[in-house]
Formats: C-alpha cells, sequence, structure tokens
C-alpha cells in the first residue's frame, strides 16, 4: 500500500521558540507535533501551509510556533502526527515512520544546539554519479553520536547543487515520467517550443537523451542561435550532458521527491523506453548507478529529519552556466521557451529548497502567487508566478546563531560586465555585497556559505581567465570570486576592514573536489583571520587523473617564493593549504565524495575539519590551539 507520506518530514529552522519541517503528501492532511511533556500542538492555517502541485500531491511546510521554549542542548524525539478531513483518529510516526528511526528507537529527535559550533556541510549530489552517496555517509557518522546532544552537528548546510536539472539519467527521467502519471502533476503549455505542451513532449520521439534538439531551430531564430551557442560547449541545454535536461515544472518537482525519499519510488513500473545501440547500453549502466542511490534513499531521508538542514542554489539546480555572463542572461531569459524552463526550477527550489529556509521572506507577493499557481495551475498564473521570482532579490539569508551564519545568494544579484557582455559577471553586485557588509558589522565571528569558494585554486582560476580573454568563458565554467576585478576588490576590502569580524569561516562547494586554506593579511598582525572550507561533491568527483596533475602544477607555479603570486588579486594574502592528512607529498586537494565536518571553538576558529565518506573520515586539521596558524605548514600562495 503506498504511503501517504511522500517524503520528508525535512527538518529545517530550528530556534527554541520555532520548529519548521517541510514535507509532501498525496492528499490533503491536518498535522499536529507531540514533543515530550508538551500538550500536542494543533497546526492551524498560520501554521500548517499546504499547496496542491498535483491532483495526488501537496507540498506541506509547517511553520511551529511554541509558546514555551524548548530547551537547548537537549535532545527532543518528536511525533509528527496527521488526519485525513473528517477523520477523529491520528497517525503517528509509530504508523507510519519507522523507517525514519534509527535502531532501538520509535521516534525521530532532533537537538537545538545553544552555539553554532558543528556543522555538516557539502554541495553536488548527483544521483547517477558513480560515488557513494555522502548524505548516506553522514547517516551512519550520525547515528553513533545521535545519543549524545552535544555531538549533534547543530546543522547540516548544503550549499548548490541539491538536484542537477540539467543532468538526468534516462532511468531517473523514467522514473519522473511515472511519477507524474501517478500524482498527477500539473500539465503545462510551452510557447516557444517545437513541442506545444508537456504531453507533447512526453510523447516526443526526442524525449530521450535528445531533448538538446527541442531548442528553437526555425530560421527565425538563426540569429539567436548562432549569438548563443557559437562556439560554446555548455550553454543552455546544448552542453554535453543535457540530453535528459528536465523541462517542465511538474518533472522539477518529481526529481525533488525521487532525490529526497525512497517511497516515490515504490511500486512504479519497471518499464522502460523504446532504445536501441549505444543509448540502451548506456540506459542500463545509468540504471545499475541508480540501483545503488535508490538503496541508500531510506539513510537520506532518515539523516534530513533528524538534522535541522539549510539549503542554498548553484547553477545545476536550475541549469548549467546559470548567469555566468551578461550575454547569457540576455539571451536565455530573452526567449519565452529558455525563460521558462529557469522559471519552473526556480519555482521548484522555491517549494522545495528555498521556503524552508527563510519562511517570513516569501510572505507577500511571491507566496501569493504561488497559492494563485496552485488553484489555477499553467497559463498566466505561472508566467506570473515565474515572473516574480525572477525578480525576487531575497534568496539570501542569516541565522542569528553564535557565530552568525550569512547564506549568500551568488547566482541572481550578479556584478555584469558592462564593457563586454560575454566576460564573467561579479558573482554578487556592489548592492548585494553591501548589504553583506552591513550584516557583518559587530560580529566577532561570521559563517559565511558561498556556493562557490571565494580562495580557489589559482591555477584553475588562471586557466578561466584565459579562456575568458579569448571570449570563450562557457567552456570552462570561468565564475569565480576573482573573474570580476568590482566584485574581486569589494569581497577582499571587506576583508580587510577594521569594522567587520575578527574571525571570518567561509563554506563552499561547487568544485567537485575539497580543501582547506588558512588566511592572513600579509604584512599586518593580527585580524581579521580567514579559512576557506571547501567539501564537494555529496555524490560527484573531479576526474582523478586531471586533478592531480593541476594540484601539483598549481603548487609548483605558485610556490611561496613565485612571482607569479604578485600578478594575483589575492597578493596581499598569505595563504596555507592545508592537506589532508596522510595526502602524499604535494597533494593538496581532496577528490573524494563525501560531506564535510567543522567544529568551531568559542572564538568561531575552525579546530576540526574532515571530509566524511564511505571509506572513512578524512582530517584536514585535528583539534589545535587557538593559535592555529602558529605550527603550520610551509604557505603558498595558492
Amino acid at each position: 500500500m503506498a504511503s501517504t507520506i511522500l517524503a520528508g518530514p525535512v527538518l529545517r529552522r530550528c530556534r527554541p521558540d520555532r520548529l519548521v519541517f517541510w514535507l509532501a503528501s498525496r492528499e490533503p492532511l491536518s498535522f499536529r507535533l507531540l514533543l515530550p511533556e508538551r500538550e500536542p500542538v494543533l497546526l492551524d492555517a498560520g501554521q500548517q501551509h499546504q499547496l496542491q502541485v498535483g491532483e495526488r500531491c501537496f507540498i506541506q511546510l509547517l511553520d511551529v510556533a511554541l509558546e514555551q521554549p524548548l530547551p537547548e542542548d537537549t535532545l527532543l524525539p518528536y511525533d509528527l502526527q496527521w488526519r485525513r478531513d473528517g477523520e477523529r483518529e491520528w497517525q503517528g510516526m509509530a504508523n507510519w515512520g519507522q523507517e525514519l528511526c534509527y535502531p532501538g528507537e520509535t521516534l525521530p529527535s532532533l537537538v537545538i544546539r545553544s552555539r553554532l559550533d558543528d556543522m555538516l556541510h557539502g554541495s553536488c549530489r548527483k544521483p547517477h554519479h558513480g560515488a557513494a552517496d555522502g548524505l548516506v555517509a553522514a547517516d551512519g557518522w550520525l547515528q553513533g553520536r545521535r545519543q549524545r546532544p552535544e555531538q549533534r552537528p547543530a546543522l547540516l548546510m548544503l550549499s548548490g547543487d541539491q538536484i542537477y536539472a540539467d543532468d538526468v539519467a534516462g532511468p531517473m527521467l523514467t522514473a519522473i515520467h511515472q511519477l507524474i502519471d501517478e500524482l498527477g502533476l500539473y500539465p503545462e503549455r510551452l510557447e516557444g517550443a517545437l513541442v506545444a505542451d508537456s504531453a507533447e513532449l512526453f510523447a516526443s520521439p526526442l524525449n530521450y537523451y535528445r531533448r538538446h534538439e527541442l531548442l528553437p531551430s526555425t530560421e527565425a531564430n538563426l540569429p539567436l542561435q548562432k549569438r548563443f551557442f557559437e562556439g560554446a560547449r555548455k550553454p543552455i541545454f546544448t552542453t554535453s550532458s543535457a540530453a535528459n535536461h528536465l523541462i517542465t515544472l511538474s518533472e522539477v518537482l518529481a526529481m525533488y521527491l525521487l532525490v529526497w525519499s525512497p517511497e516515490p519510488w515504490r511500486g512504479l513500473p519497471s518499464a522502460r523506453p523504446g532504445l536501441d545501440g549505444e543509448l540502451a547500453a548506456r540506459y542500463q549502466r545509468e540504471r545499475e548507478r541508480l540501483e545503488a542511490f535508490v538503496a541508500g534513499l531510506p539513510a537520506v531521508r532518515r539523516l534530513l529529519a533528524h538534522l535541522p538542514t539549510m539549503m542554498i542554489f548553484d547553477d545545476h539546480d536550475v541549469t548549467d552556466d546559470w548567469n555566468l555572463t551578461a550575454a547569457w542572461e540576455e539571451t536565455a531569459y530573452g526567449h519565452p521557451f529558455s525563460r521558462r524552463i529557469i522559471g519552473n526550477a526556480l519555482v521548484g527550489y522555491l517549494l522545495c529548497q528555498g521556503w524552508g529556509n527563510a519562511p517570513d521572506a516569501f510572505k507577500g507577493e511571491p507566496m501569493q502567487r504561488l497559492r494563485d499557481w496552485s488553484e489555477r495551475p499553467g497559463g498566466e498564473c505561472q508566467d506570473r508566478l515565474i515572473d516574480c521570482l525572477l525578480r525576487f532579490d531575497g534568496w539570501q539569508y542569516s541565522l542569528d546563531t553564535s557565530p552568525k551564519l550569512l547564506v549568500l545568494d551568488t547566482r541572481t544579484r550578479r556584478w555584469r560586465a558592462e564593457s563586454n557582455f560575454n566576460r564573467p559577471s561579479g558573482l554578487m553586485d556592489w548592492e548585494a555585497l553591501t548589504e553583506l557588509q552591513g550584516e557583518l558589522l559587530h560580529h566577532d565571528a561570521v559563517v559565511v556559505v558561498s556556493p562557490t569558494p571565494v580562495f580557489g585554486v589559482k591555477l584553475i582560476e588562471v586557466i578561466q581567465k584565459i579562456f575568458t580573454w579569448f571570449g570563450k568563458p562557457l567552456l570552462v565554467d570561468a565564475e569565480n570570486w576573482m573573474a570580476h576585478q568590482g566584485t574581486a576588490n569589494v569581497i577582499l576590502n571587506i576583508f580587510r576592514h577594521t569594522r567587520t569580524p575578527a574571525n571570518y569561516v567561509i563554506l563552499s562547494g561547487d568544485v567537485h573536489y575539497s580543501f582547506m586554506y588558512d588566511i592572513r593579511l600579509r604584512y599586518q598582525k593580527g585580524d581579521p583571520h580567514l579559512w576557506q572550507i571547501t567539501s564537494s561533491g555529496i555524490k560527484n568527483e573531479f576526474p582523478h587523473r586531471l586533478l592531480d596533475v593541476l594540484d601539483r602544477l598549481n603548487r609548483w607555479l605558485y610556490a611561496p617564493r613565485s612571482p607569479l603570486n604578485w600578478f594575483t588579486r589575492r597578493r596581499r594574502l598569505e595563504i596555507t593549504p592545508h592537506p589532508p592528512l596522510g595526502a602524499s607529498r604535494g597533494e593538496r586537494l581532496l577528490n573524494r565524495a563525501g560531506i564535510g565536518h567543522v567544529r568551531f571553538n568559542e572564538q568561531g576558529e575552525p579546530v576540526l575539519v574532515q571530509q566524511i565518506t564511505a571509506d572513512g573520515v578524512v582530517d584536514f586539521i585535528e583539534q589545535r590551539p587557538r593559535e592555529l596558524a602558529a605550527d603550520a605548514p610551509s604557505r603558498s600562495g595558492c
């Protein structure tokens, strides 16, 4: 029998006076929350936000305000119960949520930490990649610590590419379409495409492994194609991995359900599309990898029910190279089909990620447009919703923790290269950076989440710069903080400002390898002190041989005394790489899928940095005294 709850609960924001949960159900439900030694909290319309997204699918955001604050640093089992309209009996998690419980326990639990002293973080979870799932490894790691509140991470931070809307395996697309049929997810019309609507798309011979051919190709659109696609391997929808690019909103929503929960997979038929030759072989290879991914989903669902989980988008949540250049934006948003595909991904992000990050940020027009679309799906309501979200500038958010957590939107508020629209845009514009500086004032320490590393590998950034000089930034994903002079200068000046925090920890992902840098200002003692800690990917890796070559070349070319360091924008910074413990000589980058783990001391400095993988834990630093860099390895200009 199919479960009423399709996915979740995913534990989102957690404060003593407020708990936020996200989940998806097959039918409209009422909820109540049971907590230790408390009267049941029956959720009213102000606390339960229910949106219908299909005939048999409802997205639920439960935003529970608590009159009596919950204790901090205490293990709190919880029972999220539901019932159908008109029923009297409540269905508790003992009946429907046993898969969410660890062995020997009858309920999932949460801990509200009094300090942000411990975090898990990571990005880039591609279901059909051959690497093991880092969220499964995190669940196994948490299982050994679940009964000790002081060892629970304060939160799990997913810093981008929670889905790959632009890189979908054939068997995943099959499951997506089967789930759309099962749940009756809403159809839609497609303006400007070679297919009129979602039904025609799904029935098209181009539906599997040929979706890139659905881009406009009439004579009237040739100037658009020439201008946008000529000589570029990675524009939207035509990258070599875009053969199954998600197009409709129903596809995006179905994929979210399929990557976060095993329940939608149960009962799906085993039928597959008619494919021949190499495509049939490719489909089978992807199917075998997806079977391993699906087998780990019960552990992933359990992890997300136990840890407060925050999220932010990066490009693959929407499409590769999203907003990379002004020319990209001008072309993508200037065509109705491209605009709809990007907009659909953004609506899916709002419903399944952004809403739980900061529910209050979306009150007003975004939620009104979302409800209008839910009541009258498709057509003008969907267009107005997409228009609203493309204008929206509140995706970034912060948590008033100690130290404070700032999560940056590095995708939608870009600093355009006005002199040449084909050059990479800055990851944040002047106004967004000014707001960031205001958020940093009066804090001794902050944790900043930037999906793309602020301080990356110099050699790789130089390669990206060379391709940019030749007018081909899309070929190498030439987006880094140093690629745009204005953005680079402002962010570095923010770090140098005397009124901003003494200690910065920057958590990033995106690059498909992991590393740690310890950063000081040259010729200046004391503050500020920065750390760049990158964990990527959760289920993705960089080509191993290529990364090994780049890692070693970077060390040789940008050694501490190399004059090449003075040709970079970071020449005033002294950067110490922390190699993974046990690494071979010259190795600075870790190319192993998993999840990052960081522990902070009272001053907000990292004292333990690890990558938790399916094969064990890899340390970057062990417990260190406050003078973290005093006995660090020799400094370099990485």
